[in-house]
């Protein structure tokens, strides 16, 4: 009896500690107890029975808040005159032409065992180009792909601000697709991040293809948790990032519009009901005039009577 007591006892606490784990403040503190708690109830299976050297033979443990088939790489850098100039990233890259299969280049951009080509990349005090050069993929020859960006003083602002101008996607030796992005910008002692720079519709096309060649509306380009700093980098790590996300989205104006027209209505039903009360006491605080008659008209109203 004993025994059902205590294995009963070891399970409500390792239930307690596993929905208590879950809150962020509390992972920290409680994750020990968990562990402790876990080996209580399952004795044979802890890490003190099993054979020396299983930690060798056993597949790898996923951490926390990984998710698979998501590997997050190291920025990528790239180096002018020795001196670290351009920080990039991307959780993924990819491409495609026409009605041709996707091209994820996520791996071929960011792995540390196969880096890309950044050869032709350049930095300058007001202009920086980040150029990744593929070679061979799939059906696409001699593939590269060209950020450009600048850097220019705003007297508005009273400081820098960086732009990527253009990307460019250079295929098959000769031909060329260009895309403006004038809208992503940061301020230039800043990183700019974005959950998607895409020219799909549906991520808010923010790579516009150029009316100048009509090579670029064959083409998608998306990167997927983009960062990327081209001036003032000190580290190998990104300054504060400038996100791409506004406040004032469709949904949120339309709710803040919502928001104001009912708090008028309220406002205006509650100067009413003020109004209707004031009317109220108005009226019970009133008083009767009395007029004083003169003697002339009791004369003759006794005479009538």
């Amino acid at each position: 009896m004993d025994t059902w007591h205590h294995r009963g006892a070891q399970c409500l606490l390792q239930y307690f500690l596993l929905f208590s784990c879950r809150h962020p403040r509390l992972m920290s503190s409680c994750l020990p107890l968990w562990k402790e708690a876990q080996m209580m109830h399952h004795p044979k299976t802890s890490e003190f029975n099993k054979p020396y050297g299983w930690q060798l033979h056993a597949p790898p443990r996923r951490k926390l808040l990984q998710s698979p088939g998501m590997l997050l790489y190291s920025p990528l850098s790239v180096s002018y005159n020795g001196k670290t100039c351009i920080l990039f990233r991307a959780r993924k890259l990819a491409i495609r032409y026409r009605n041709h299969s996707l091209v994820d280049l996520t791996e071929r951009t960011f792995s540390p065992d196969a880096p890309v080509d950044t050869k032709g990349s350049f930095c300058s005090k007001d202009k920086a180009i980040l150029n990744l050069r593929f070679g061979d993929v799939e059906d696409l020859r001699g593939l590269s792909i060209r950020l450009q960006m600048s850097n220019t003083f705003y007297e508005s602002a009273g400081q820098n601000w960086f732009t990527l101008d253009n990307v460019y996607i250079h295929y098959n030796w000769t031909y060329e697709a260009m895309f403006n992005a004038t809208d992503v910008y940061a301020p230039s002692t800043n990183s700019y991040h974005c959950q998607h720079v895409s020219s799909l519709q549906k991520y808010d096309t923010l790579l516009v293809p150029s009316a100048n060649t009509d090579h670029a509306a064959s083409w998608h380009i998306t990167f997927t948790d983009f960062q990327i700093q081209a001036f003032n980098v000190q580290s190998s790590k990104f300054a504060a990032a400038s996100d791409c996300a506004t406040f004032f989205t469709p949904a949120i104006l339309m709710g803040l519009i919502t928001s104001l027209i009912l708090l008028l209505v309220l406002a205006y039903a509650l100067h009413m009901v003020v109004h209707l009360k004031h009317i109220d006491r108005y009226e019970e605080h009133k008083t009767t005039v009395y007029f004083p008659r003169s003697t002339e008209a009791e004369s003759t109203e006794k005479n009538n009577l």
